[in-house]
């Protein structure tokens, strides 16, 4: 498990540079004159609708990046009983800024559709073993045990105890006997490099492979995080915790166009009321599960330098505030899992955070095999 989820972590430090490589469509394409404007998300919203009456969409990112297609991610319509209808055999399009036209389409993750999955196939590996819900619940149980590991790992490096008859002759402080623990023996013989590769390996980037194991529980395993993380630390409430209706709510009364204007509004109040400043926007979805609507942003309390989460929650009907969320300052709990999240991730701190994880990723693929080969031995 380890040793696929360290080498597929090496490649995702770099997801977006590699996915275009091998996704270019979907990733760039050429205005169609020097002075041409993109259309507004919400007017390329209603363009994909009015051509495509058999979808709905109810994620729309609302940041648009020069030279590059706005992705959605479309739901097949459900029938006026709000029956269940089949799936869509693309659920990511891309859709052209200027003109509203489809550029690509992809089923994330699907490899069989190619390379332009091929990033996102590495990702399902990393994630779930690509085995979907029983993989990403195996990969947490793992993750849990790889968080125990970490400090009996530790342990087992620290020097055994001296026999009061050792200790006299053998002024040695605790720390000098942990030093050769740090060191590796490349002059030694191959099972003791070994497993000086294994010991030292784990020590020195001990703090981080710690918060990338316990945030792996936090992405894979939330039945366990989050009541370990609600005991000990203060959370704010978020937008599970809201009851889901006895039935979907697939047509609220509020559109997508008021809904945007209800969020800027509910959004602003909150940054004067609790001081943070609005970079850009981000995204506006709704949750028909719940009837609400979230509207999200990056502010400067985001720790990701990519991906904004300050959002606010409102009723899809009224406009009613449900609740605000905010990823650090509010609450302790949140504040720490944004951070190992975001540090898990690599999106902050630029391209010497990205070539550190990837080198973890490996270090942690070398671990695995090291581990191995010493149990093997013994």
């Amino acid at each position: 498990f380890l040793l696929i989820a360290g080498l597929t972590g090496a490649l995702l430090a770099w997801y977006e540079p590699l996915d275009a490589v091998f996704a270019p469509a979907m990733h760039s394409l050429t205005p169609p004159s020097a002075d041409a404007a993109p259309l507004d998300p919400l007017a390329l919203r209603e363009r994909v609708l009015a051509s495509h009456p058999e979808v709905q969409i109810n994620f729309l990112a609302l940041q648009l990046a020069p030279g590059k297609p706005l992705r959605m991610n479309p739901l097949a319509r459900p029938n006026a009983e709000g029956d269940e209808v089949a799936e869509l055999a693309n659920n990511q399009w891309f859709i052209d800024p200027y003109s509203g036209d489809i550029v690509a389409k992809r089923e994330w993750g699907d490899i069989s559709q190619g390379l332009k999955n091929l990033m996102p196939f590495v990702y399902r590996l990393h994630y779930t073993l690509a085995l979907g819900t029983i993989g990403r619940y195996a990969f947490g149980i793992i993750a849990l045990l790889w968080t125990l590991d970490c400090f009996i790992g530790a342990y087992l490096t620290f020097p055994p105890r001296r026999r009061r008859r050792v200790k006299a002759t053998n002024t040695k402080t605790w720390w000098q006997r942990w030093q050769p623990a740090w060191r590796i023996r490349w002059r030694s013989n191959p099972y003791k490099i070994n497993f000086d590769l294994h010991r030292a390996g784990g020590l020195w980037p001990w703090a981080m492979l710690l918060v990338v194991a316990w945030s792996s529980v936090a992405f894979n395993l939330s039945e366990v995080y989050q009541p370990v993380m609600r005991t000990l630390l203060a959370h704010q409430a978020q937008g599970d915790d809201l009851p889901t209706l006895a039935r979907p709510r697939t047509r609220p009364e509020i559109d997508f166009n008021d809904a945007l204007r209800i969020g800027r509004q509910l959004m602003g109040q909150q940054a004067r009321l609790k001081g943070f400043k609005v970079d850009h926007e981000q995204l506006l979805y709704y949750q028909a599960d719940r009837g609400i609507y979230t509207y999200r942003v990056h502010s400067s309390l985001d720790v990701n330098e990519e991906y904004g989460s300050t959002q606010v929650l409102f009723d899809g009907n009224s406009g009613e505030l449900l609740l605000s969320w905010l990823p650090s300052g509010a609450a302790s709990g949140d504040t720490l899992t944004n951070w190992i999240e975001t540090l898990h991730m690599a999106a902050i701190w630029g391209w010497p955070l990205r070539v550190f994880m990837s080198l973890l990723g490996i270090a942690v693929a070398m671990l695995s095999v090291t581990g191995v080969v010493i149990w093997w031995r013994k």
